[in-house]
């Protein structure tokens, strides 16, 4: 278990014209704080620690190195399915999706 002062939180943000960017960061009661205004505002949270050490080192306003584009990409994509979005022209061609719930 980690002790708090070690925790991190690092907000993005993606317009879908560039790369996401940082654009909150913290550790301790600010990383708290930046969690729990995400949730206050139906932002989904991703808890990974070793994805939290890489984007902590960004700075605010920075945007993500093309390294993490693929783990981010998929993490939104996610994030999409998660919330019942889908793209315009997708087709659940294999029926994984089940719409009913």
């Amino acid at each position: 278990m980690t002790d708090d002062k070690y925790k991190t939180a690092t907000a993005l943000q993606y317009a879908g014209k560039q790369a996401p960017t940082v654009t909150a960061k913290g550790h301790g009661d600010l990383a708290d704080d930046i969690v729990a205004l995400a949730k206050q505002h139906g932002v989904l949270i991703h808890q990974d620690e070793e994805l939290s050490k890489l984007l902590s080192q960004l700075e605010l306003g920075e945007q993500i190195p093309p390294q993490l584009y693929i783990v981010i990409a998929e993490l939104i994509a996610f994030s999409y399915v998660l919330q019942g979005k889908f793209p315009k022209d997708w087709h659940n061609i294999h029926q994984r999706i089940d719409f009913k719930t």
